[in-house]
């Protein structure tokens, strides 16, 4: 009786079990959840039928068998954990799918399922502990919160409308929960306003002083060592910046930092230039800030002024202050100093104050009320944040500087100047991620003096990030990456780790980048400056 559907159909509570079938039915004997505010034997039936596939409405000549329609659909869990399952109507509830975690973004589960068209409910078996993504469709129902899902039998099918007489339909308002599917949230001009005055008031009524560690080390470079000794300290340190003491002023002057390492490259790689690999063994630090001055302006053609003086804090300026001043000086971290002088000098250092720091406070404190702050449960696609590979047809916006692994290492430190970005995704010919070259890998090349045995029109971006291979590593990936449908929450959770200054926008499952989002980009829009 293929292409005939006769079943007999035995209830316990809301379970619905097949037991006894006959045709193409045969074999998928099982159970599965039925809505318990449903009682009508016809809609059982309606969704066996949905559920299994092939029936007499399908198209499909009765003297002919063909097998269920099934489309593929990629699954993600992203947000960590050590084992991750997926389980749902399409497994019976009975089978534990394993996911596995994404190449360079460890905290993104992904699995690949053939299923039917219609709907289906799924959950997440995490550590041992069931979930459902609160970020994706979901109902209440006899197994608790549950994700769904509309399979479609054509890719652009728009699933339809539940209705009080539709099955699936739970105890919670679901009218217009797969138009989420189609759409993107929106937050209003209002709810925007009071998100950033919220933030903006911590900000206010907090000090730098509750960024000081219990304990810890900060380390201060005297502006008389050599430039060479400067570069392996920090590279023994595992640090990309330093404040720099003038014993003479008895005040901090200034900081050496990766960028400084760059010009110096770059100064060296220069045939006309005037300083020598020999120079740097006694060419001090302030000897070498005094000729960046000149040498930056020549780099720069509208001969942008730089600072001159030390941008620092005091640890009871407030942190709003703070990430002001890290903004507006476009660097990477200020000292927090204090002295007991009244003119200030011979100060103590206390801490570097970053950006990271400062937005860890923020999710912390609002931790337990996000719902306060109505644009954190934006998606980060949905609002004006980060720089954006442009769409075809679109000629506004900051273009995103990417590179391929084989360019030189010299055009990597070129693009990193001019284009005025910390780093550069490096990509393949479909533009997928591969690596992430940023400042700070220049100062792995102190390592074994690395920076004397190579060219940088010789040798590739690639060759380039081997020799330093074990550096800027957070959680044992280089390329910390988000997705364009992540909350904003998510992804200054993501930013407030130490170590962590970007994250790669990229597309599920190709890893194409779609852009980039930096902690100065979060706190230009959290602070709407």
């Amino acid at each position: 009786m293929t292409g005939i559907w006769e079943v007999s159909i035995g209830f316990w509570g809301a379970t619905c079990r097949i037991v006894e079938a006959r045709g193409s039915l045969l074999e998928n004997l099982c159970d599965f959840k039925l809505p318990v505010s449903e009682t009508s034997g016809e809609t059982y039936l309606k969704l066996v039928k949905e559920m299994f596939g092939s029936g007499p409405e399908t198209g499909h000549e009765n003297g002919g068998v063909s097998g269920p329609l099934l489309i593929p659909k990629r699954f993600f869990w992203p947000y960590g954990g050590r084992r991750v399952f997926l389980s749902g109507s399409f497994t019976r509830w009975s089978e534990h799918i394993p996911m596995s975690p994404m190449e360079g973004c460890p905290t993104v589960f992904q699995v690949v399922c053939s299923l039917s068209p219609g709907y289906h409910q799924f959950k997440f078996f995490v550590d041992g502990e069931w979930r459902h993504d609160e970020d994706q469709p979901f109902v209440n129902d006899n197994y608790g919160m549950v994700n769904i899902i509309y399979i479609a039998r054509e890719p652009n099918l728009v699933p339809p409308s539940f209705t009080p007489e539709t099955p699936g339909r739970s105890n919670m308002d679901v009218d217009d929960v797969f138009n989420r599917l189609e759409s993107v949230p929106t937050v209003s001009d209002a709810d925007l306003e009071v998100s950033r005055h919220r933030i903006s008031a911590f900000l206010s009524r907090h000090t730098a002083y509750e960024l000081l560690p219990d304990s810890g080390k900060v380390i201060a470079l005297d502006v008389d060592i050599a430039v060479k000794q400067a570069f392996h300290i920090l590279h023994e340190q595992g640090i990309t910046v330093a404040p720099l003491w003038d014993s003479c002023k008895g005040q901090f002057v200034g900081v050496l930092s990766a960028l400084d390492f760059i010009l110096i490259l770059r100064e060296l790689g220069n045939h006309g230039s005037n300083l020598t690999e020999e120079e740097l063994e006694t060419h001090t630090i302030s000897a070498w800030k005094e000729g960046k001055v000149y040498l930056t302006r020549q780099i720069d053609g509208n001969a942008r002024s730089y600072p001159r003086h030390l941008v620092q804090a005091g640890p009871y300026d407030s942190l709003k202050d703070v990430a002001m001043k890290i903004l507006k000086s476009k660097v990477a971290t200020v000292p927090i100093t204090y002295s007991t002088s009244q003119d200030g000098s011979f100060p103590q250092l206390l801490h570097l104050a970053t950006l990271s720091e400062i937005l860890k406070s923020i999710c912390r404190h609002f931790k337990h009320s996000a719902s306060s702050l109505p644009i954190l449960q934006q998606p980060i696609c949905s609002i004006l944040l980060g720089t954006w590979v442009p769409k075809i047809g679109e000629s506004n916006g900051r273009p995103l500087a990417m590179l391929r692994p084989n360019a030189t290492l010299g055009a990597a430190l070129s693009l990193l100047i001019q284009a005025e970005v910390s780093s550069i995704p490096i990509v393949d010919e479909n533009d997928s991620l591969l690596e992430v070259y940023s400042r700070s890998d220049i100062t792995s090349l102190a390592k074994d003096k690395a920076y004397a045995q190579i060219h940088l029109d010789e040798i590739s971006i690639h060759q380039a990030l081997q020799l330093g291979q074990d550096a800027n590593y957070f959680n044992g990936q280089r390329c910390q990456m988000c997705l364009g449908s992540d909350t904003l929450h998510k992804v200054m959770e993501r930013l407030a780790n130490p170590g962590v200054r970007r994250l790669v926008i990229v597309e599920a499952g190709s890893k194409r980048v779609e852009g980039i989002i930096s902690l100065s980009d979060v706190f230009r829009f959290l602070l709407g400056v």
